[in-house]
């Protein structure tokens, strides 16, 4: 319940409406500019960019996991080539692209 007798000076009471008014144009200046279209686009963009930087960081990471663990299955810890690893996959790509070849040599002959 609001005191009826007020015991603040007409000075007071003017001072308290300056500085409510200021309060006020302040709260809706900075309302003005949330609301601002280039504002809504420019939160809009700054999103989608963390957004996207997120994503790539994720695949970066992901990429570079998956190339670690295909180079642990052809490399040994000295850095030297699994012989027993690599050879028969050579020989697999290298069937696969004669027969690519053969095929492609056949169509056009």
């Amino acid at each position: 319940m609001a005191d009826t007798a007020d015991s603040r000076t007409p000075a007071q009471i003017e001072a308290d409406i300056r500085r409510r008014r200021a309060t006020l144009a302040e709260t809706l200046d900075e309302l003005g500019v949330r609301v601002h279209p280039k504002t809504i686009v420019g939160d809009a963009k700054a999103k989608v960019a963390s957004n996207i930087d997120h994503t790539l960081g994720r695949a970066y990471v992901g990429v570079n996991r998956a190339v670690t663990d295909a180079r642990a299955r052809f490399v040994d810890e000295d850095g030297a080539p699994r012989l027993e690893r690599v050879v028969p996959v050579a020989l697999v790509v290298v069937g696969v692209v004669g027969l690519l070849a053969f095929s492609t040599r056949r169509r056009k002959g």
